[in-house]
């Protein structure tokens, strides 16, 4: 039998090593999308929830924290329990792929049996600035493994974000004299102090935060008020027994003679929009400046 010579061609062999570094790259390529695109999240924190679906990320969550109230159909999603009373046995139950948490979750026993877990747990740092904003979303799209979307969405809301600070400065309100109430429970109230979410946005809204004596959310004494003489109570919206009426703050002695009671002004604000520093924030600000400017 006459054995036929095989004559190598330059041409086939470009044209193979090219179909082989197609199907490589291709190969690579799906594996990469499959990598950046963990299925079975679980988003912990108001904020980072509404980022997932700013992002529009909603359809690969499987449960939430119960501050992740907005947008509403995140409510119809399983609650894995409160932000800072979590339980890594209720959470792992719902087999997550992905964790996303803001920063402070807890309590850290909890947090650290889930670090330990073989679940990615990612942490979105708590930051009460535009810059803060901006991170809070980088940080989740590129844990969901959609970066370019963040980024559109860190455009848009920085945009929003500057066009809501030169609407305050334009309508300035006096710096009206504002006391953030976050409880009355008791009948002692409990106040925003500097280095608080309460404390960026009344700033950001041009008004002055009356207590500057401490930080965080603690109680005050009436002396401490009767000397602030807030203009106006700023307190979270809320409904149910964990509501004050007017009438039931003036009814307090720490309240009775500031000017706030005597004009009866209080602001109410959804807790999530006022305090989350999420891409609603802009509106937040907006809408306090608003009804800041309203009484000025």
């Amino acid at each position: 039998m006459k054995r036929r010579s095989f004559k190598l061609n330059p041409l086939n062999l470009v044209h193979w090593a090219g179909v082989a570094c197609f199907v490589l790259a291709l190969g690579w390529q799906v594996s990469a999308e499959e990598q950046k695109d963990p299925g079975n999240v679980i988003s912990i924190g108001g904020s980072v929830t509404e980022i997932v679906y700013a992002l529009d990320q909603q359809h690969r969550l499987i449960a939430r924290d119960t501050t992740s109230v907005y947008p509403p159909e995140a409510m119809a999603l399983p609650d894995v329990g409160y932000v800072r009373a979590l339980s890594p046995e209720g959470v792992l139950s719902v087999g997550p792929e992905l964790v996303i948490a803001e920063e402070g979750a807890g309590p850290a026993t909890a947090v650290d049996v889930l670090r330990k877990s073989s679940i990615p747990y990612v942490v979105v740092p708590e930051i009460d600035t535009l810059d803060g904003v901006l991170e809070k979303i980088r940080v989740v799209g590129e844990a969901l493994g959609v970066a370019d979307r963040a980024t559109d969405l860190s455009g848009r809301v920085k945009a929003d974000f500057e066009n809501a600070v030169a609407r305050v400065a334009a309508r300035p309100v006096d710096q009206r004299r504002v006391l953030f109430v976050l409880s009355t429970q008791g009948g002692r109230i409990l106040a925003a102090g500097t280095d608080t979410g309460a404390d960026a946005i009344i700033t950001l809204a041009g008004g002055t935060n009356v207590i500057q004596s401490f930080e965080g959310y603690k109680p005050v004494t009436e002396e401490a008020i009767a000397a602030a003489q807030p203009d106006v109570i700023l307190m979270m919206d809320r409904r149910g027994g964990h509501a004050s009426s007017n009438s039931e703050l003036w009814s307090m002695p720490a309240l009775a003679q500031t000017p706030a009671a005597q004009n009866d002004a209080v602001v109410r604000i959804d807790g999530l929009l006022l305090l989350g520093f999420g891409p609603r924030t802009p509106q937040a600000i907006t809408e306090l400046h608003s009804a800041l400017a309203e009484g000025s």
